[in-house]
């Protein structure tokens, strides 16, 4: 069975160097945000992480930051860190998506033209019916 390095197989970069430049990028957003809501809110480190994971992961923080310097700060993270999370998704697993959307699109064509030669096998054969 082959590796998923090469199954998806991208012309810019190695799957891997995919890989580790989107975790690198949600880190270094999330470890902002996390520092952000510790200075800003005087939050610890747990807490201000847990804020910005659910923030990540488009739940909403667990608690409403109490300052409104807080809330503007958390509105932002909240879009540069989803912004990051789907981007590293799509980053790292674009190419196999779309290796597997061309494979189908192949398959479909495929059958698209086997059903029209069985048509037209089928429309040349002489009628023999009687009635």
């Amino acid at each position: 069975m082959p590796r998923l390095s090469e199954i998806v197989h991208h012309p810019l970069s190695p799957f891997t160097k995919r890989a580790f430049y989107a975790i690198v990028v949600l880190a270094i957003v999330m470890a902002v945000g996390t520092v952000g809501l510790m200075v800003i809110e005087g939050w610890g480190l747990v807490a201000s992480f847990y804020s910005m994971a659910l923030l990540a992961t488009a739940e909403g923080p667990a608690a409403t930051p109490a300052t409104d310097v807080g809330k503007v700060f958390a509105a932002v993270m909240a879009f540069f860190s989803i912004g990051a999370a789907i981007s590293a998704i799509t980053f790292t697993f674009g190419p196999l998506f779309g290796s597997v959307l061309k494979e189908g699109v192949r398959y479909f064509e495929k059958e698209e033209e086997r059903v029209k030669d069985k048509l037209e096998h089928r429309n040349s054969d002489p009628k023999t019916h009687s009635c």
